[in-house]
């Protein structure tokens, strides 16, 4: 967990990798019952939809970047608020990368706001997030 007294904004959150592919974007799908063909049928994907591959979920997204906070935060920390959107779509053979850093530090209240993404190998952010935590 950080120490708040020594957090800078700035401060790195930490990095996580992914590299999504047909296996892991199925099981997913199937676990929140989301039927839409454009992640996992790229025939569908590619000829009906148009995409250039099967897409990955944003709310894939939007849980890793929720493991990288709490990671970051470990046993001793609290997720306040967390929000994202994704901007632009991802596809198997992508690989992602999930990190932030520090936005604000409170360190009265012990509450401190990050700033997340998600972003391809060439850097572009596809999914920008936020997150307010408390420290304890």
């Amino acid at each position: 967990m950080p120490d708040l007294h020594q957090l800078q904004i700035g401060d790195p959150v930490g990095e996580r990798s992914y590299e999504p592919g047909n296996v892991s974007l199925f099981l997913y799908n199937a676990a929140i019952w989301n039927a839409h063909r454009i992640h996992y049928d790229e025939p569908y994907t590619t000829g009906v939809e148009g995409h250039e591959g099967v897409v990955v979920d944003g709310p894939l997204q939007g849980d890793w970047l929720t493991q990288t906070v709490l990671e970051w935060l470990g046993d001793d920390g609290e997720l306040i608020e967390f929000e994202y959107s994704n901007r632009r779509a991802s596809h198997i053979g992508d690989r992602l990368t999930t990190g932030g850093c520090v936005r604000a530090v409170d360190r009265e209240s012990g509450e401190v706001e990050l700033e997340l993404f998600v972003r391809t190998e060439a850097g572009e952010i596809t999914t920008p997030g936020s997150a307010r935590v408390r420290l304890t």
